[in-house]
């Protein structure tokens, strides 16, 4: 059977020197049926090894289940990576940042602020037990070491970035972790990955496990740290950072595939094993995007393109081709190369049925009682909206929250009157003179994923105040657009469906409606919130791209799947809209706007529209 080992200058595979060449690709980012065509291309690009994190929170949304099913099943896809003659890397974190959702930690772990985060606190590592006894459930019978594809394991992620406590605190912690995996059947070896400067390497790392460094430049002077750090074994770049994430209202990030061609020319050359960060970068389906918060929030969009060499749809791109020929400078690459991506089918969608989400709130949550206004936590809301209300007076003014994660829609008697928004500090908004109904939506953008804010509660924070008193005698009621399955919840659907269809009025002789008349039907403006349907014909099983200018902020999901948010805060203008999702008729495209829209249709465009750059 095939070993892995730790050999004194580099790895060994069956007793024989092994330079790995990797990629990341993410299976809980990909739609499960894409899987054997993303790991395919991997191999074609010369690649030999697949890595993948878990995500404790998607195969755990809540406490006590360790879900499996649909784009769930780490072993089928570990078992698709076999079945192409590829390795596998497996990083279980617990703590995986990956710009995803309170990076990868169940928003339920840390609703007790009395849990430790990231540190060897009792009740933490009983949760870690748990997890780690389901992983190692699926990974151990797929180790190098019983015939499958797993190399390596890692233990923690990038854990020198993290917190000040002491170092043995710290190397007790990770102790723990690594001894838990032992004792649940993990024998390949494991290994820590952390930035690759003297701070970081050395309190993240042990001396008794393998040691791997995360950079994007610089090769020579990156490998030369990690050497001090580890003067025997294998030198390793964990993530080769070959492209970047986006954040809602910044740029989108590109690097320059020649730039990144040179250092990974480097480090090949320099008997180095390399994983790519990303290989396929994929999408942040439904609301799984995280956040970063350092000083000012910035929400991750869903597209987690990356400028990955295979982009978010699976399509080759310049750097793919560049990587491939670096790769051939090193080692054979197969002669086939992926076929190039055509355009998508393109269409106008109107959304003809529409209903106010006010309306629909008894559907999607029961409704809870509270003196003081909760958090999402405490309402068991890991993630999405919650809506909260009570009562004002026409002396009340204006209305004060201390915080607000992340961003509230202020309704008095259902007419919008302002924003409380975390990433513009927000924290105030004036009332009309009268006394009302006040209804708060608040959204929860994604739970940060890196830095010392990691575990912090949603919602509404501290007391809310008005000019004169503190507000009391809530009614809060989270909102499940989901069923257990993950789709949208058939009573929502039914209910669009049953709307009457908006169409447009025809001019009396067939003439275009004359100017200052109000547009009609699908040309007319669309106040939020709402929820709007609309049907499609097209190609099945074919890739589509659904374009949403005009729109301002919400999220799509198409036969009943979260596609994820869009905002038109940019930079991203389309949401990735998977092949295997598309029939050829009677396709629902669902719209929930939280603010309006110029009119009532979508488009289905060529290509993906990524945004602009800074060049």
């Amino acid at each position: 059977m095939p070993h892995v080992a730790i050999g004194d200058e580099g790895f060994l595979l069956d007793g024989r020197p092994h330079q790995i060449v990797s990629g990341a690709l993410h299976y809980f980012r990909v739609h499960p049926d894409q899987w054997a065509d993303r790991i395919r291309k991997a191999r074609l690009m010369g690649l030999d090894t697949i890595e993948t994190y878990v995500a404790w929170n998607v195969h755990s949304p809540d406490r006590g289940e360790f879900r499996t099913d649909g784009p769930r099943d780490l072993g089928r896809f570990l078992d698709l990576v076999a079945a192409e003659g590829l390795h596998a890397i497996v990083r279980p974190g617990p703590y995986i940042c990956a710009e995803w959702t309170g990076g990868g930690l169940p928003g339920w772990l840390l609703a007790d602020p009395t849990v430790g985060v990231r540190r060897a606190e009792p009740q933490f590592l009983t949760a870690i037990e748990e997890y780690y006894a389901a992983v190692a459930a699926i990974v151990a019978p797929r180790q190098a070491t019983t015939g499958g594809p797993v190399l390596m394991v890692q233990v923690e992620n990038e854990y020198g970035a993290y917190g000040d406590d002491p170092l043995d605190e710290r190397q007790h912690y990770l102790r723990t972790l690594a001894a838990t995996l032992r004792r649940h059947g993990i024998d390949v070896p494991l290994f820590t990955s952390d930035q690759a400067n003297d701070e970081h390497l050395t309190a993240g790392s042990l001396p008794e496990l393998l040691t791997t460094a995360n950079f994007g430049s610089r090769t020579t002077e990156r490998l030369a740290t990690l050497r001090r750090h580890q003067p025997t074994g294998p030198l390793m770049c964990m993530e080769f950072w070959d492209g970047w994430f986006d954040s809602w209202g910044l740029h989108h990030h590109v690097t320059a595939p020649e730039a990144n061609a040179d250092d990974l020319d480097a480090l090949l050359a320099a008997g180095a094993s390399v994983n790519l960060y990303m290989f396929h970068g994929g999408t942040n389906f439904g609301l799984t995007a995280g956040a970063n918060d350092k000083g000012v929030y910035r929400p991750i969009t869903t597209s987690y393109d990356y400028d990955a060499p295979l982009a978010e749809h699976g399509a080759p791109t310049a750097k793919y081709r560049t990587f491939r020929e670096v790769i051939s400078r090193h080692r054979s690459v197969p002669e086939e190369m992926p076929a190039e991506a055509g355009p998508a089918p393109e269409l106008t969608v109107p959304l003809d049925r529409h209903l106010p989400l006010d309306g629909l709130v008894d559907t999607l949550g029961e409704t809870h009682r509270f003196d003081q206004p909760p958090t999402h936590d405490d309402v068991a809301a890991w993630e999405g909206f919650v809506r909260y209300r009570t009562q004002v007076t026409a002396e009340d003014a204006v209305l004060v929250v201390d915080d607000v994660r992340d961003r509230a829609l202020v309704a008095l008697d259902g007419a919008p009157v302002g924003l409380l928004d975390r990433t513009t500090h927000t924290t105030a908004v004036p009332l009309p003179a009268r006394a009302g109904e006040l209804t708060l939506l608040v959204e929860d953008q994604g739970r940060v994923n890196y830095g010392p804010r990691i575990g912090e509660p949603k919602g509404l924070i501290g007391p809310v105040r008005t000019a004169t008193r503190e507000l009391t005698g809530w009614e809060v009621t989270p909102l499940r657009f989901a069923d257990d399955g993950g789709t949208l919840r058939g009573e929502v659907t039914a209910a669009l469906r049953a709307a009457s269809p908006r169409t447009p009025a025809p001019h009396p002789d067939g003439a275009e409606t004359p100017a200052g008349v109000p547009p009609s039907g699908t040309d007319a403006p669309l106040a939020g919130p709402v929820l709007a349907l609309g049907t499609f014909a097209s190609t099945e099983g074919a890739d589509h791209f659904l374009l949403l200018d005009g729109w301002t902020k919400g999220v799509v999901w198409v036969n009943g799947f979260c596609l994820g948010r869009y905002w038109s805060a940019r930079p991203t203008r389309t949401l990735y809209v998977p092949g295997p999702l598309v029939r050829s008729t009677d396709n629902e495209v669902v719209v929930l706007e939280l603010h309006g829209a110029q009119g009532r249709t979508v488009q289905l465009v060529a290509g993906p529209r990524l945004g602009h750059t800074e060049e």
